[in-house]
């Protein structure tokens, strides 16, 4: 098959580490595939751009994958240039589409809503069949975050948007296991059968991990004492509620120790506060290439999916660390209340009911007392759940989604 992915975000991933779709276009490359990438020239959170203005778009080959990189302005923030970048996308993509003989498939993506509509359209235009392929539940996002009221006008446009992709796709791939309750609960399920929704998680290409791991070791003291070493990989953002685990790590001795690697925001902020509050065993990082993930988290003793708790998680979740850190073979805690949760129904880890500093540092205490024989079991569920999600497998569940 000729199969076009579209996903306004999905540059090469040594510019921005989403490797969903390149993955996925890799293993369906050695399947004997033909796959094209069709993504914006921006590279998100940065002011990278990596066509010049003289080009509409450009066609790149990285790492044997296909991309067609489209010119659009940069944008900083969440605002206005933000939305004007997202619109130029998906107005210059029919234009470049028409530069390429037609695919067998379109497997079009949110975020954004208007790049996956537009590509769904493109579809339906050239007669070949299109795929949704829903990875963050917009605008229902805006709603739970509090970013804007459930009946602000953007939202509910943005609501209609999202009805029509749910409609005029031939299939819809979620992300998020219970996302057909979201269907159910808009009152969709009339318009949009449950048999043309499947879904498929993100996560690890085992391959590349165990790669990395072995040649991309880093030398930290801290990750060799003997210490209870506590992992978060990840944004240190406001969203990300990292005060939080300063706030478990309080109620803990020195003899646990929480290493953060990221960088954000409110790094400056949490690394004063570790300061004032004389808070010794958390240290900051800072941030570190994606390569050296595997040998970090496989050096914890428990890793940490840590964020804020929202309504969104009612759905399921599809965190990328997630998956890393099963890959790693170690126990997983996730810090909040999460239905679907990938590492805690593979028996790779524990959660808790509530999201508070006492309940998550009860949970920490629990999981360094775990005997030898318990803390295998949870290593060896968290590497055999890594191969459930290894991207060479969820190809497969893709490609018999896309066989119709």
């Amino acid at each position: 098959m000729d199969i076009w992915i579209i996903d306004h975000y999905s540059v090469p991933i040594k510019y921005y580490p989403l490797a969903r779709q390149t993955n996925f276009a890799r293993y369906l490359m050695q399947m004997g595939h033909s796959v094209k990438i069709f993504a914006a020239s921006t590279v998100h959170n940065s002011d990278v751009n990596l066509l010049s203005e003289d080009k509409l778009y450009s066609c790149v080959v990285d790492d044997d994958v296909n991309y067609v990189l489209i010119r659009c302005k940069g944008y900083s923030g969440n605002g206005m240039s933000r939305m004007m970048n997202m619109a130029e996308f998906a107005c210059k993509l029919p234009k470049v589409c028409q530069q390429f003989a037609k695919p067998d498939v379109i497997v079009s993506t949110s975020m954004t809503l208007f790049a996956c509509a537009e590509g769904i359209r493109l579809g339906r235009e050239m007669g070949v069949r299109v795929v949704a392929q829903i990875t963050d539940l917009w605008p229902e996002t805006l709603v739970a975050y509090g970013l804007a009221g459930r009946y602000n006008p953007i939202v509910l446009a943005f609501r209609q948007l999202e009805k029509w992709i749910y409609t005029h796709a031939d299939r819809i791939i979620f992300s998020m296991e219970g996302a057909y309750e979201y269907i159910r609960e808009q009152k969709w399920e009339s318009i949009v059968p449950r048999e043309k929704v499947f879904f498929i998680n993100n996560g690890v290409d085992l391959q590349v991990f165990d790669y990395n791991k072995e040649h991309f070791q880093i030398q930290d003291e801290d990750l060799h004492c003997d210490k209870f070493k506590l992992v978060y990989t990840g944004s240190v953002r406001r969203v990300n509620n990292l005060g939080l685990l300063l706030d478990v790590a309080k109620l803990l001795s020195d003899n646990y120790l929480f290493l953060i690697w990221g960088d954000g925001d409110e790094r400056d902020f949490l690394q004063k506060r570790v300061a004032d509050e004389h808070i010794e065993n958390v240290i900051f990082k800072g941030r570190v290439d994606k390569k050296f993930i595997p040998y970090i988290t496989s050096m914890a003793d428990v890793n940490i999916a840590h964020n804020t708790p929202t309504n969104l998680f009612r759905f399921g979740i599809s965190f990328n660390k997630i998956f890393d850190y099963m890959a790693a073979g170690k126990p997983i805690l996730s810090t909040f209340p999460c239905a679907y949760n990938p590492a805690v129904m593979h028996g790779a880890g524990v959660d808790v009911a509530v999201s508070d500093a006492e309940r998550i540092a009860g949970r920490i205490v629990e999981l360094s007392r775990l005997s030898g024989e318990a803390r295998t079991k949870y290593c060896r569920a968290a590497r055999l759940a890594a191969e459930c999600y290894s991207f060479k497998n969820l190809t497969g569940k893709l490609l018999q989604v896309l066989s119709f």
